[in-house]
């Protein structure tokens, strides 16, 4: 019994760090190709990144103990990789902390009535939910699994409340020519790699029960993602008011149009405490992630009140940025996921497994080899360079 508690909290804290902001602003980038594109496009972006997320526990594996990005990345890169770590890292990890808050700061300002102001919101939510990442994995893997428990509470209930509002109609239209362009946010929804090598901390390096974990706990949220899709495309018209291009052109998340599409106050409420909980899981897993690195790269211990510098490193920045302007979600996101979680999440896994099997000769028990590594690596770049294209309008 202990055992599959344990596996549990590991699929948990997985799929609660990739199932987040991604529910939120996906539905809404890929709103334009349709729900079949979308369908393809999110399995893609699973498979690249399940792919990578198992290398990345490879290398964990190599070096346990020093098992954080930029050690990992040292040891089989050399001082280059470090440092491509470190920039990337940091730019990915802040940007979705940002995501997060400042979409988690939007659903107290709702959920409170308008008690809280939006632009205090983001200080809120940190101040409330910060210190369980401050306090380790140990009490966050199982608040995060209560968390969990209402998010799919909130979400069956959603569902069945829901699904009388679907138009089968919307679901038939598809455009495969703008698909490529919703891979870069889907990778973002997927990047739950950031908590692999506290993953291997908390499984005792096992390796067999954390690839399960991995597996598993990334799985679970591609199936929520497909549900998610139909049931927004389904309801929300594309064009028109209260639509998903509406929203895209004003930056909000799903949950808005939703909500005003519906016109349940019951349905509503229940999709906005969905999202905070989807949002919540991710920013859980994110922080704690950056909280490691940051540990590891600036030497810093995570005890004592050394956690309390930690902690302010990792929150501080983004939300006084999130204060400053509260309407940063899909712009972070996107950009996330485009830049910081293809280089990050998709590349680096590979070159530190490609160094540390091919040149430090290191064992592995993975069967892929240059060719399956050279192909993930093709995609993963091509996935950079529709974020570019997109950045600079081409």
């Amino acid at each position: 019994m202990r055992e599959q508690n344990s596996l549990l909290g590991g699929v948990l804290l997985v799929a609660g760090t990739s199932i987040g902001a991604g529910m939120l602003g996906l539905p809404i980038i890929t709103a334009q190709i349709g729900f079949l594109p979308a369908c393809v496009v999110y399995s893609i972006a699973w498979f690249i990144m399940a792919c990578t997320g198992l290398l990345l526990l490879e290398v964990t594996l190599w070096f346990q103990a020093r098992s954080n990005l930029v050690s990992m990345a040292r040891e089989t890169l050399g001082i280059w990789g470090a440092s491509f770590a470190w920039i990337i890292y940091l730019f990915f990890f802040y940007l979705l902390t940002l995501a997060y808050i400042t979409g988690c700061g939007k659903f107290l300002t709702y959920l409170s009535g308008g008690a809280i102001p939006e632009r205090l919101s983001p200080a809120v939510f940190v101040l409330l939910f910060s210190p369980f990442v401050i306090y380790g994995a140990h009490l966050l893997s199982q608040v995060n699994a209560a968390m969990m428990v209402g998010l799919m509470v909130s979400f069956l209930s959603f569902l069945v409340l829901g699904i009388s509002h679907i138009n089968l109609s919307f679901l038939e239209r598809s455009d495969w020519s703008y698909s490529l362009f919703a891979l870069p946010i889907s990778f973002a929804a997927f990047g739950f790699q950031g908590v692999i090598p506290s993953l291997g901390h908390y499984f005792n390096y096992d390796r067999r029960k954390t690839q399960l974990a991995i597996i598993l706990g990334s799985l679970f949220p591609l199936v929520i993602y497909i549900v998610w899709e139909a049931f927004i495309l389904g309801i929300v018209p594309l064009h028109g008011q209260n639509s998903l291009s509406e929203a895209l052109a004003s930056g909000e998340e799903v949950v808005t149009p939703l909500a005003k599409q519906l016109q349940s106050s019951k349905v509503a409420y229940l999709a906005q405490i969905f999202g905070f909980f989807a949002l919540t899981t991710s920013f859980f897993g994110v922080t704690l992630g950056l909280m490691d690195f940051l540990s590891d790269g600036l030497k810093i211990p995570k005890r004592g009140t050394y956690r309390l510098l930690l902690g302010a490193l990792v929150f501080l920045p983004p939300v006084i940025i999130a204060m400053i302007n509260p309407t940063l979600f899909l712009i972070a996101l996107s950009v996330a996921g485009g830049f910081g979680g293809a280089l990050l999440l998709g590349l680096l896994p590979i070159l530190m497994f490609f160094s540390g099997k091919y040149r430090l000769r290191l064992p592995t028990k993975l069967r892929v080899g240059k060719v399956g590594l050279g192909l993930l690596m093709m995609i993963v770049l091509t996935v950079v360079v529709i974020e570019i294209l997109q950045v600079t309008g081409s």
